[in-house]
């Protein structure tokens, strides 16, 4: 399934990210921007999400210093692969994604 994490500001989409959820993984796709650290608001707020549902792994594909302000880890690509096929036997977390506005944020 693809999903998206969407930043609005006065009824304008700002930034935002989308990926898509295999079992207990996130495959982030890519993330925007069209005001500062929009995307990063989306990003925390998908991490939020993801911990409470019990994901094991974000997949942000090509490591960057972005990302890694945010907290991703470059791992080997055996260790990648041992996480994916752990998680490939998990639970298919559909059920769990729903829309959820969240409102009365504004984050400068």
């Amino acid at each position: 399934y693809a999903h998206s994490f969407e930043v609005w500001y006065k009824g304008q989409l700002v930034g935002g990210l989308y990926g898509v959820a295999i079992k207990e993984v996130f495959f982030g796709e890519s993330m925007f921007s069209r005001i500062s650290n929009a995307s990063k608001i989306a990003f925390v707020y998908m991490v939020k999400y993801l911990q409470r549902w019990r994901y094991k792994l974000i997949d942000c594909q090509v490591y960057s210093d972005h990302l890694r302000s945010l907290g991703a880890e470059e791992i080997e690509r055996s260790r990648f692969e041992t996480i994916i096929n752990r998680c490939a036997s998990g639970e298919t977390a559909a059920r769990k994604w729903q829309p959820t506005e969240i409102t009365g944020l504004i984050a400068i």
